[in-house]
């Protein structure tokens, strides 16, 4: 089976490397010119466990080739970006159109055409459905078009897409089934096969589920900061509770998925998606509130940024929080210094905190965790960190430490 996948992301890699593994030859479409020749050389572009081996053993033995056009193929799998529009909150299927548009000259009959870019409810049917039967298909019956979203977590995206639950969005029945088969290569996990637009709310809504709880949290981080209390200590009792598990506060959400695809839901009844709406509002206003906070502790001087990736461990920054707390530091005049080493891989801790005022970490790195002490001392011009991912458990009596329980 030869399957053509557009876009060569935190998606579409980990997509292509586990059909090759699985007997398939895989075509890895993607815009970006650097990104195809380095594929086509092995090198891999996402940091990501198990990719890396399985796209340069690939590329030798002729399993994956990376392009910058598609080609005919057994299944086309779309997995391009889609970001929301600012003005009115909806998603922008632009990249998903185009994508599908650069297929029509490959397809024939018989083909399964699966998008899993996460999109807003309603969009297979309106806007993906007609593109190609406008180009002559019948869906259902000489194609078959799905919506496949994936449920996956950085750091772990080669596991979850394999044991992980799989949506089966089918425009028709016997769509569903056929992209069930494409995915019977590798998914040990269970396929539920339902409608497109039921695939399309369910991804949304489960990404809009995880955005309310951190909400929920970091409004009361920001109310323990107001009244006195230690909300890390109240999260830690409240959570003693069977049916409770109250999220840890942080600066912010990021990510392509939970600072985006709410929006899709809100952007299709403002007028009902109000709770949706305020968790959004609320995980924004986290920049703010961690800068003010800074203000507080230090006035002025140069701040040491710990992290610009989103999420531990890996080096995805999409949608950090951490950007926009810079440009805000930036924007009172703070000197900046940015230590990752996921991101920026040859940034320098010793550089970074040399002559210093504050860190403050907005990424939880194991990196970060463990801290050689007599060096932020001896470096600093004041030993002071402000944990805003709440993963610094012991400091020395002479480093001060602050995060959300003490703020």
């Amino acid at each position: 089976m030869k399957i053509c996948i557009i876009g060569q992301g935190y998606i579409g890699l980990p997509t292509a490397a586990l059909f090759t593994m699985n007997g398939c030859e895989v075509v890895g479409v993607d815009i970006n010119e650097e990104i195809v020749n380095k594929l086509n050389q092995g090198i891999v572009h996402i940091e990501e466990p198990g990719i890396s081996s399985v796209i340069s053993n690939a590329s030798k033995n002729g399993g994956y080739k990376a392009s910058l056009t598609p080609e005919e193929a057994d299944a086309f799998i779309i997995t391009v970006p889609t970001p929301y529009i600012s003005e009115n909150y909806s998603c922008d299927l632009s990249y998903v159109i185009s994508a599908c548009k650069s297929i029509i000259p490959y397809l024939k009959k018989g083909n399964v055409v699966i998008i899993e870019s996460t999109i807003a409810p309603l969009s297979t049917d309106n806007y993906i459905k007609p593109i190609f039967e406008d180009a002559g298909f019948k869906i259902g019956k000489d194609l078959y078009l799905a919506h496949c979203p994936e449920r996956v977590l950085p750091g772990k995206i080669m596991d979850e897409l394999v044991n992980n639950d799989r949506i089966i969005g089918g425009v028709t029945s016997k769509c569903s089934k056929k992209a069930r088969e494409i995915y019977g290569r590798f998914v040990k996990g269970e396929m539920m096969e339902c409608e497109a637009k039921t695939a399309e709310l369910s991804k949304c809504m489960e990404n809009t589920f995880r955005d309310v709880n951190i909400a929920l949290a970091n409004e009361l981080a920001k109310i323990g900061a107001e009244i006195g209390v230690n909300v890390l200590d109240v999260i830690k009792i409240a959570n003693k509770h069977p049916r409770v598990n109250i999220h840890s506060p942080g600066p912010g959400v990021g990510g392509h998925c939970l600072a985006i695809d709410p929006y899709f839901i809100y952007s299709l009844a403002p007028d009902t998606a109000k709770i949706i709406k305020l968790a959004r509002d609320t995980n924004n206003s986290m920049y703010d509130f961690v800068v003010e906070n800074i203000q507080k502790i230090v006035p002025k001087g140069k701040i040491a940024i710990f992290g610009l990736a989103y999420k531990g461990n890996t080096e995805d920054d999409r949608e950090s929080p951490s950007y926009k707390i810079i440009d805000k530091l930036k924007d009172l005049d703070y000197d900046i210094k940015v230590y990752d080493p996921h991101v920026i891989p040859d940034s320098s801790l010793e550089e970074t905190i040399d002559g210093s005022d504050l860190i403050v970490i907005l990424s939880d790195h194991d990196e970060f965790k463990e801290f050689d002490f007599d060096l932020i001392k001896e470096k600093m011009n004041s030993a002071i960190i402000f944990d805003t991912k709440n993963i610094i458990k012991n400091v020395p009596e002479d480093v001060r430490l602050i995060n959300y329980g003490n703020l």
